[in-house]
């Protein structure tokens, strides 16, 4: 059930500047006048899934239960693609179906996918070009109002999925990719603590060497202070991933590799 304190997130790639994300509290607080907005972030870049899908499961679970989260990366708006409501055992998340709510589906328990399909969760005479107001906005706020999501649609399993990038042991060598670059230019890999534990398991041995790109570093630290100024260095981060950075400097600009580039330990 939706929370004490009917919290709704908001993540989006709208930007601060338009009338976009003021539309859509709007619709909320007119449902609601109760509701608590968080905005997680409204500077995804334009129509990038993989990105949205990545800030969201990094912090959705920090919030407590019965929040409602709402993904409006949808460059697939006015076409047949469908809005989705998934409930969780503490969550719920509202958002197109393009693979943007993947992760969230991969590691949740109890999960349910319904279509949003009960006209009454929309605004009258909704248009094909703002669903993020005409039809997520309004969802989620009834939600918070005590509406139960078996009433917002039927059950579905034939969702959209993003094909999840894995490191891989390659003989003596862990190979992963970049799939973050957060606000500070640090270059936050794929490759896990539970990767690093297999590839030990398999080589033997600690790992020796990162490289990225044309750089090579030594070792990972435990934390940023311990870095050397000016110099790319490895730790893992607060998610548990392994990411290159540069203390007091970006590691993007140094590195000159963006997401999808490949790093590799040995």
């Amino acid at each position: 059930m939706p929370s004490a304190i009917s919290v709704i997130t908001l993540l989006t790639d709208f930007g601060e500047q338009d009338y976009f994300v003021p539309s859509m509290k709007g619709v909320m607080y007119g449902i609601n006048p109760q509701l608590r907005i968080v905005d997680l972030t409204h500077q995804v870049p334009p129509h990038d899934i993989r990105y949205a899908a990545y800030v969201l499961h990094a912090c959705y679970r920090y919030f407590p239960d019965g929040t409602v989260h709402v993904v409006v990366v949808d460059p697939g708006v006015g076409s047949d693609r469908r809005a989705l409501l998934v409930s969780t055992s503490r969550h719920f998340f509202l958002a197109p179906d393009n693979g943007v709510l993947s992760w969230i589906l991969d590691n949740e328990t109890n999960v349910e996918v319904r279509a949003i399909e009960n006209k009454q969760y929309r605004l009258d005479s909704p248009g094909t070009t703002f669903d993020g107001r005409d039809v997520f906005a309004p969802a989620a706020a009834w939600l918070t109002k005590g509406r139960v999501p078996g009433s917002y649609g039927r059950l579905i399993r034939d969702y959209v999925t993003l094909s999840r990038q894995e490191a891989k042991i390659i003989g003596d060598t862990l190979v992963g990719e970049i799939v973050y670059i957060d606000h500070f230019g640090n270059l936050i890999s794929n490759i896990t603590t539970d990767d690093l534990e297999r590839f030990r398991s398999v080589v033997k041995r600690d790992p020796k060497l990162i490289t990225l790109g044309a750089v090579a570093i030594e070792g990972v630290k435990s934390h940023y202070a311990q870095g050397a100024t000016g110099i790319p260095e490895a730790l893992i981060n607060s998610n548990g991933q392994l990411e290159v950075f540069i203390k007091q400097g970006r590691a993007v600009d140094r590195c000159g590799v963006g997401i999808g580039g490949k790093i590799e330990i040995r």
